[in-house]
């Protein structure tokens, strides 16, 4: 089943961008703020499948890897937010390098090429890989639970069962957004 990320209690979403970081290689350790705001970004049952960080424009980012999208995000030393992102259907390429400690990641899209520089090099690959294999999955039309449930009236009522069953929304936002998603079959 997906992960919601809009709606995990704090410590829900710790647990699971730990499950992530493991699988990838990444510390969080530069991070902490980005990771924080991540959910505000995501899409309705977007799915983040690899994070990493790493140097760009001389500031640390998030980049972040989803079911449909790249996303980078800076949220600054003070304030202020830096967020950019490139459609899946956008990649051109994806390439990665490895030294000693640390490697480089670039992306490729019609209009730019971001390279973030000082990436734990133990991440480089399964990022660079993943990338590549969301990239295939899109062309090829494979998307991920989380995507296909997000146009799934039946998923939805079930999630917004849930929710009201956990207490996070009440009898009054069920009945709205319970009559919404039936208006939209």
């Amino acid at each position: 089943m997906a992960f919601d990320y809009k709606n995990a209690s704090p410590e829900a979403l710790k647990n699971e961008y730990r499950r992530i970081a493991q699988a990838i290689g990444d510390d969080q350790f530069f991070t902490k703020k980005e990771l924080a705001h991540l959910p505000a970004v995501l899409a309705d049952g977007e799915q983040i499948l690899a994070f990493c960080s790493g140097l760009m424009d001389s500031s640390t980012w998030l980049i972040t890897l989803t079911d449909q999208r790249i996303i980078f995000l800076d949220k600054g030393l003070l304030f202020g937010l830096k967020q950019s992102a490139i459609d899946l259907d956008k990649v051109n390429a994806i390439s990665g390098e490895t030294g000693v400690f640390f490697g480089k990641i670039s992306i490729q899209d019609g209009a730019s090429n971001r390279t973030i520089d000082n990436v734990p090099k133990r991440t480089v690959v399964p990022f660079t890989n993943l990338v590549r294999d969301a990239i295939n999955n899109r062309k090829h039309g494979k998307h991920t639970i989380g995507a296909a449930q997000a146009d799934d009236p039946v998923a939805r009522l079930e999630k917004l069962s849930a929710m009201l069953s956990k207490g996070l929304i009440t009898e009054a936002e069920f009945t709205e957004q319970k009559a919404r998603i039936l208006q939209s079959v």
